[in-house]
């Protein structure tokens, strides 16, 4: 039997938990700080608006108002985000048993063994959880549906916000091997922009190469 494994990442999840209680700011650019009142602090999370603005998790304050400068910084508050966290997990437990949090905003959900439960449709049952947690809880998923891990997450980055994206068993290289290398998980900035610079930019021409070729070159990054 082929594994059906589900990668559930929950759309820009602090700026999402705070706009429930200021769905006013929905579609103006939106993100949450570590210290608003600081020029010096820094980007924790960004709403698609900000997204489409280009502010980057991690950058400074300056630098997203510098790109944005009508960009909304709300306060972060982590434990409501762990409680939605908890929420969301309670959700996906009642479709498996197999649930496995990778973060706070991101779950593998192993549905191999219950999807017949659920009329064995693995993109239907994407899509009617991504539903359910809308429905129940204001906020949005994008699911990648695989036979492993690795795709499952490569999955979900591929479309956002709220999307389902399947890469199945039967001609999952059509739609992996053109990727870009950064989309692979665990696949570092440092080591994608090494491989570049040989010619290496896609998962497919990463696959293609000498298996011996990727580490002689990473390895004289640590030399």
């Amino acid at each position: 039997m082929d594994r059906v494994i589900f990668h559930c990442d929950l759309n820009c999840f602090y700026a999402s938990v705070e706009l429930l209680s200021h769905p006013e700011l929905r579609e103006v650019p939106v993100a949450v700080a570590g210290d608003p009142a600081s020029r010096h602090g820094i980007i924790l999370a960004k709403n698609e608006p900000a997204k489409q603005c280009g502010v980057k998790t991690a950058e400074t304050i300056w630098q997203a108002k510098k790109k944005c400068p009508n960009l909304v910084l709300l306060p972060a508050h982590h434990k409501l985000y762990r409680e939605y966290s908890n929420k969301v997990n309670a959700i996906y437990d009642e479709y498996t048993d197999l649930a496995e949090s990778f973060g706070i905003d991101e779950s593998w959900l192993d549905v191999t063994n219950t999807l017949h439960l659920f009329g064995g449709d693995a993109k239907a049952l994407a899509n009617a959880i991504r539903q359910r947690v809308k429905r129940e809880l204001g906020l949005t998923l994008s699911v990648g549906v695989s036979f492993n891990k690795v795709f499952a997450k490569l999955g979900s980055d591929m479309k956002k916000p709220d999307a389902t994206t399947v890469i199945p068993i039967d001609g999952w290289q059509n739609i992996v091997w053109p990727q870009p290398l950064g989309n692979l998980l665990y696949a570092g900035r440092a080591a994608t922009q090494t491989l570049k610079k040989y010619g290496i930019e896609t998962i497919g021409q990463l696959a293609a190469c000498d298996p011996a070729m990727p580490e002689q070159l990473l390895g004289k990054m640590g030399r």
